[in-house]
């Protein structure tokens, strides 16, 4: 089976080979890589994709040639869509053309809507499973609407991007002003109210109209916090794995709402993100249209979505079509750090001072 994963130069397509490669069952996987980078450290990593491809950006007009000749040439069976971008412009074609191999994306009008944390927040308003927000232009004058709904101590970040793009928790209006001078490159930002408890992951698998596959966990701390203001950079250094029943039922009742809304099929593999106010109630911050950087360690734990993905496409008959949420062991957690494969282990093995 010849698998064709782009964006490898970030960590959330490398977790998700090493998911493939360690942690499944699946033999005779051929592994090649795509990135618009010559300096993408995937693209060297030969332990991990048997073939590297550089590539143009997803937006260039050679890319879809590039891409239909690659995956001719090299008879891909499936392709795993990682990067946002081109998520979006695999997502648009195929709402009007045929795809060139099998690959699981969502319909174009649900990722549109989901990229933008404005919209996706709008269309949920109502069902008490957002914090409260106001979005903003940067250049906006005059911010007594923020401060009148928000009050002071509230949550700033872009509408668009990951890895916590233009997040900070914003006191008052000096500090919000100078935020919005040191990012030139955020157009929109919303601000929401600032939410102090658990910081907490879904994950759903949908395919041809059922959801099929879910999994939670907790991020706790994160990869070179101290470089980013906010503490935020999208990669955890320490988690947790979960059994969360009740967090899935509300992931569900924002993602059935969504797909009402929208009209997509429910179709896909989407990262609910929630953030808990000071009384443990979790709020839907944000919702990925992909997987995300510690796919692998889930994996590791016995939930391996990649697996799940790759088994779905190429219609393996052992596959159950049953709903299942992935349950772990109590007391599981991660450790994550640049230049090393994740650890999992229990949270009462931590080592104590002396």
């Amino acid at each position: 089976m010849k698998i064709l994963i782009t964006g490898v130069g970030g960590p959330t397509p490398r977790s998700f080979a090493i998911a493939l490669k360690k942690h499944s069952a699946t033999k005779n996987l051929t592994l090649i890589g795509t990135d618009i980078n010559p300096l993408a450290i995937g693209l060297y990593q030969n332990d991990l994709f048997d073939e590297t491809v550089l590539v143009p950006g997803a937006l260039h007009q050679d890319y879809w040639p590039t891409i239909e000749r690659l995956i001719k040439e090299k008879q891909i069976d499936a392709a795993v869509i990682l990067p946002e971008l081109e998520v979006m412009e695999w997502s648009k074609r195929k709402e009007t053309r045929d795809l060139p191999c099998k690959v699981l994306l969502p319909d174009y009008s649900m990722a549109e809507l989901l990229v933008d944390k404005s919209k996706m927040t709008d269309v949920l308003d109502g069902l008490d499973i957002t914090p409260p927000s106001v979005t903003f232009n940067r250049n906006l004058t005059n911010f007594d609407e923020v401060f009148d709904k928000l009050g002071s101590g509230f949550w700033v970040r872009s509408t668009s991007g990951t890895s916590g793009l233009g997040s900070l928790k914003v006191d008052d209006l000096q500090s919000l002003k100078n935020w919005i001078q040191i990012n030139p490159n955020v157009g929109q930002f919303i601000a929401s109210k600032f939410l102090p408890g658990r910081n907490l992951a879904c994950k759903m698998l949908y395919f041809n109209g059922k959801l099929l596959r879910t999994a939670c966990g907790e991020r706790v701390n994160y990869i070179m916090a101290k470089v980013a203001p906010s503490g935020i950079t999208g990669n955890t250094s320490f988690g947790r794995l979960l059994n969360e029943p009740e967090l899935v039922k509300e992931a569900k009742r924002a993602m059935d709402h969504l797909f009402e809304h929208t009209k997509a099929d429910q179709h896909g593999f989407f990262t609910v993100d929630f953030k808990e106010d000071e009384n443990g109630k979790p709020y839907i911050t944000e919702i990925n249209v992909r997987h995300v950087a510690f796919t692998q360690v889930f994996a590791e734990a016995g939930a391996n979505f990649a697996a799940d993905t790759l088994r779905l496409l190429m219609d393996d008959a052992d596959f159950d079509h049953q709903y299942q949420m992935y349950e772990f062991e109590k007391d599981l957690i991660f450790l994550r750090d640049v230049d090393s494969l994740p650890i999992l282990m229990k949270e009462s093995q931590l080592k104590q001072k002396l």
